[in-house]
Order: structure tokens, then C-alpha cells, then sequence
């Protein structure tokens, strides 16, 4: 299992143009258009050169975020766990 440490949570006008790639992905997949103000949080996957994309709107509670890496084989760090709980309130 692979662990998810945060990366960055950044507006999507404000998102480094080095994750756009993964962000255009995880949009495809959702069937989602990206707004500028979309709040999205990048989880750098240990062990890879992987990023893991998380539109925080999508979220109601971080248990739902923990479902969606461990389908991934992935766990979320302590540290990015609260920080990700914040945002969510």
C-alpha cells in the first residue's frame, strides 16, 4: 500500500501548471467541468511519480476520501488527514 502525503490544495486558477494534466484526467473521469474557483487538493503518491487529484466539493466527510485511495491502494498520512478534515468543514 502506497501513502498519500499533501501536496498543495490550490484553486484551480492557481494550480501549478505541472499538476493541469492530472486535474484534466480526474475531471474526464468525473464527467466534470473545472471552474477557477474549484478548490482542488494534490496528493503526492509515495513511491511514484504519481499524483492523486481530489476536487474538494466532491466531499462530504474524509471517510469518502479514504474509500477513494484505498480503491487506489493508497493511505492517507495523519498530517494531510487533518488538514483535508479542515477544509471539508
Amino acid at each position: 500500500m502506497f501513502i498519500a502525503t499533501l501536496g498543495g490544495i490550490f484553486r484551480f486558477k492557481d494550480l501549478p501548471e505541472e499538476y493541469g494534466p492530472y486535474v484534466q484526467f480526474k475531471a474526464t473521469i468525473e464527467k466534470r467541468e473545472v471552474s477557477n474557483d474549484d478548490e482542488i487538493a494534490i496528493l503526492d503518491i509515495a513511491g511514484t511519480g504519481s499524483h492523486h487529484v481530489l476536487f474538494l466539493d466532491s466531499y462530504d466527510n474524509i471517510d469518502q476520501i479514504k474509500d477513494e485511495l484505498k480503491d487506489a491502494d493508497a493511505k492517507i498520512n495523519h498530517t494531510t488527514l487533518k488538514i483535508l478534515e479542515g477544509h471539508l468543514e
